[in-house]
């Protein structure tokens, strides 16, 4: 079985490596920021373990302190740059003064005179207190988590419970000795070892993951408005066609168009253009169910399909959608402009390629258009309309 002596040393090469191996990371490109507070953490771990290895048998008492007060700082920054990877907004609150009231308690129990075993006991108890505080955080119920975070959540989670086992057979005097190590001793490095491994490489591929999620939202999803783009739209509505087709429900389509946007721009500026597209979506979505699928296909151009949605009911739609956007202000503009919105409504006809129910669609949007503007037309359909059963 390994002894702590070598099982120190694995632990700050393997931390220093990762430090290293995120600092080259960081230097590739742009990383998500708590991959900084994470590399640092690995550092400052790796060099508490260093220094701790570094000790022999009669080393003055503040050398140990030094090295254990060392590692609490670096766990506290690994926790910390968790915080921040998962977006929790007030975690200094805590962190820091619980990391200042174990290490003064710590300090304190070693002036006190108390030994190497209850020392040791303490620093597992506080290094399982902080590794079960990151556990709960990935862990938190009601939070959405990956696999990958959950993986390492439950990692943290059993080292915890590993280091709080030792602390406890330790505190109770059974023997747990440097170069033959209990079973409890052994899993608390086989625990130990894990943690540094799957939290190393579990951290890098959580940023990765969130880099990728970042990367389809861009692919997929309007910047400015928050409605899905162009090529998601498309790919949206065929996927909801295809579940109408085989359920043989209808499927209705819209297209919106801001009016007088132009002169909006040229009399205010594009800023409050882009304020009108934004509130414009904000109240479109408001009006809308979850599964309709709204994108912007461009400019002040917008579509709308609203699965198992007959003509009828897509008409009521459109007038509700209509009057909310007349009800809707500017905030910088206040009363000093009315928008409004016209729309045509046609339903895809079984069989119909998208791009023609959206000329139709498109047609009726032209009628709305001529009609006055701020207002609903029905486009022309294929086929006899059915009527809603």
């Amino acid at each position: 079985m390994i002894d702590i002596k070598t099982f120190t040393l694995v632990m700050a090469v393997g931390n220093i490596a990762f430090a290293m191996l995120m600092a080259g990371y960081l230097r590739s490109g742009t990383a998500h920021p708590a991959m900084r507070k994470w590399k640092w953490a690995k550092l400052v771990q790796g060099v508490a373990n260093l220094v701790a290895y570094l000790q022999t048998d009669g080393a003055p008492l503040w050398t140990g302190l030094g090295a254990s007060t060392v590692l609490m700082l670096g766990i506290t920054i690994e926790a910390a740059a968790y915080c921040d990877f998962l977006g929790y907004q007030r975690w200094r609150r805590l962190l820091y003064p619980l990391t200042a009231m174990a290490l003064l308690l710590y300090h304190l129990a070693a002036l006190g005179g108390a030994g190497a075993r209850e020392l040791g006991a303490m620093l597992s108890l506080m290094i399982a207190l902080f590794s079960g505080a990151m556990a709960a955080a990935l862990l938190r119920p009601g939070r959405a988590a990956s696999h990958l975070q959950r993986i390492i959540g439950v990692n943290n989670l059993v080292f915890s419970a590993a280091m709080t086992m030792r602390a406890c057979f330790s505190s109770a005097g059974m023997v747990l000795g440097a170069g033959t190590p209990g079973v409890v001793q052994s899993v608390a490095y086989i625990a130990g070892y894990l943690l540094m491994i799957v939290n190393g490489f579990g951290f890098l591929l959580l940023c990765k993951e969130k880099d990728d999620r970042a990367m389809v939202l861009l692919a997929t999803i309007d910047s400015l408005t928050g409605l899905v783009n162009r090529r998601a739209f498309f790919e949206r509505t065929e996927s909801a066609r295809m579940l109408a087709a085989r359920l043989r429900s209808p499927v209705a389509l819209m297209m919106l168009d801001l009016d007088h946007f132009k002169s909006l721009n040229d009399r205010f500026g594009h800023a409050a253009g882009d304020d009108a597209l934004c509130v414009f979506s904000a109240t479109a979505q408001a009006t809308l169910r979850e599964h309709d699928i709204m994108g912007r296909l461009g400019g002040e151009e917008f579509a709308l399909v609203m699965p198992g949605t007959c003509l009828t009911g897509a008409l009521q739609a459109a007038e509700r959608l209509r009057q909310a956007v007349l009800a809707a202000r500017l905030p910088a503009l206040d009363d000093a402009y009315a928008m409004t919105v016209s729309i045509g409504v046609v339903a895809i006809e079984q069989g119909e390629h998208i791009n023609a129910a959206l000329a139709r669609a498109d047609h009726a949007l032209y009628a709305a258009k001529s009609a006055g503007r701020n207002r609903v037309e029905l486009g022309q359909p294929v086929q006899p309309i059915q009527q809603c059963a």
